[in-house]
Order: C-alpha cells, then structure tokens, then sequence
C-alpha cells in the first residue's frame, strides 16, 4: 500500500516579517466615522507604537485585531487569516497567538493573583492545576512580582496591579502583545517599570509589541516603529527618528508635547 509524502515543515518565522496588517478598513459607530481607509502592517519581532489624540479609535484598531469589534469595510488579517470572517472558535485560537493588555487591566476583584492568570489559561486548556500554579509562578516571576500568587487585587497598589494584568496576557505565550495605554494613571517611577518591561519581554521571549500610548517617554523608551492616527487613517509610519524629522506639523507637536488639535490640517 502506497502512503502519501508527508507534509513539508513550514517554514519557519522570519523577523520583520507582515505578520497582521489592515487593509482598507472603515468602522463606524452610529454616525461616527471612526477610521475610513485605515491601512497598517505589524511586523514579527518589532514593537509598534500606535499614536494620535483622544477619539481617535486607537483602541479600537486593537480590538478588531482580534475580532472584539467588527469593521464595517476593509481585510484584517493575522498570521495569513482573514480575521473579518472567523467565527467564534476561530478567533480564540488567534487570541491565543494574539493577546490583550486591556487599558484598565480588567482583573477580576473577587478572584486571588493566581485565579485571574489561570483564567486564559483554562480558556485555553493549558493543562492541569499543577502545570498552570508552575506556570503563575513563573509569569509573576517575569513581573517581578514573586510570592503574590494568593493576594487579591485589592490589597495591590496601580502598578503591581498593571503588572499582574501583564503577566496574565503572557501567560498562554503568546507570539503579539497588544498594550492598550499600559502607563496611563502611573507615577513616574513605575511608568519607567513597565517600559521595561516592554523591552524585556520582547528580549526574553521573542515577542511582537503593539502599543497604544499618550505618554511620549513610553514611545521613545520602547518604539521600533510609530504609526499616528489622524483625520481617520493613518497619517503616518516610521522611525521615531523619521518622525522627529517629519515635515507635518500636527506630528511635531505631537512628538514635541505641543498643544496642535486633530481637527487641523496636515501640513
């Protein structure tokens, strides 16, 4: 009996590679346009740093990502997959490749440090109680944030909650972080914290960073590549260098700190 040749390998991942991009897409909220022609490429290896004003549906671009909001018009699409079109089951298994640091952390207050890591872990059937305490253990341990497996968030303060929150999103191991404003409401010393976090997580285990931020420290700590948000699209992509240097003038003042509204021109 003859059997069939087994399947080649694939091949296996290339850095800067378009591992998740958006191709025309249009989403609207009621009567508010929020993007109309939004497209952008993320690449493997890299930490993208996704900029502009409030309202201006930077969050939103992270949840259509992974299928949280639907877009009205337009292809998203991760790791080859049109995610547009993906039904339920489909699109755990990109949230398992793909996964979100909400912006308020979104721990759940009645369950222990360790209960709220477990919860993607058995969403996803990662294994037994035994393999998912060992891998609590081990995710706090990236945080920085060792022996708090059995407190509960409300006996945390800001940051260490942040940082659990963190060390749930990398938990089933994921190849893409998105970081939703990972700093907002952080003093100073911690915001410095979780920037390197950011970097070190990237370093140690090889991830894709995708970062909606207003803080300007965070984009010039942690950024490969900047993408600004404006008039519906995005206006522009590059180097934190190249976006110094840029020649449009709502982008300066971003960059600068300055005071430009979203309603002026690019200039």
């Amino acid at each position: 009996m003859s059997h069939a040749p087994p399947e080649p390998p694939a091949p296996p991942p290339q850095p800067g590679e378009v591992i998740a991009a958006f191709r025309g897409v249009r989403k609207a909220f009621g009567p508010k346009l929020v993007y109309d022609g939004l497209d952008l490429e993320i690449r493997r290896g890299e930490t993208l740093t996704i900029i502009g004003g409030s309202g201006q549906g930077k969050s939103v671009c992270l949840k259509m990502l992974i299928g949280l909001l639907h877009p009205d018009q337009g292809s998203i699409t991760a790791f080859g997959q049109e995610v547009t079109t993906m039904d339920e089951r489909a699109l755990l298994k990109v949230r398992s490749r793909i996964a979100m640091l909400f912006q308020a952390g979104a721990l759940f207050d009645s369950m222990t440090v360790a209960e709220n890591i477990k919860y993607p872990l058995r969403e996803h059937r990662w294994g037994n109680e035994e393999k998912m305490d060992a891998r609590v253990e081990e995710v706090l341990d990236l945080v920085d944030l060792p022996g708090i497996a059995h407190q509960k968030p409300s006996e945390l303060s800001g940051g260490m909650k942040k940082r659990v929150a963190l060390a749930r999103t990398i938990a089933v191991e994921p190849e893409v972080i998105l970081y939703d404003e990972p700093t907002t409401g952080l003093d100073p010393i911690t915001i410095r914290r979780i920037n390197g976090l950011i970097l070190r997580l990237q370093e140690r285990l090889g991830v894709t960073s995708v970062v909606v931020t207003h803080d300007m420290d965070t984009v010039f700590t942690v950024t490969d590549r900047l993408a600004l948000v404006h008039n519906k699209r995005i206006a522009f992509t590059g180097t934190p260098d190249e976006a110094r240097g840029a020649d449009l003038r709502f982008l300066r003042e971003f960059v600068k700190g300055g005071r430009g509204t979203l309603d002026e021109d690019l200039t």
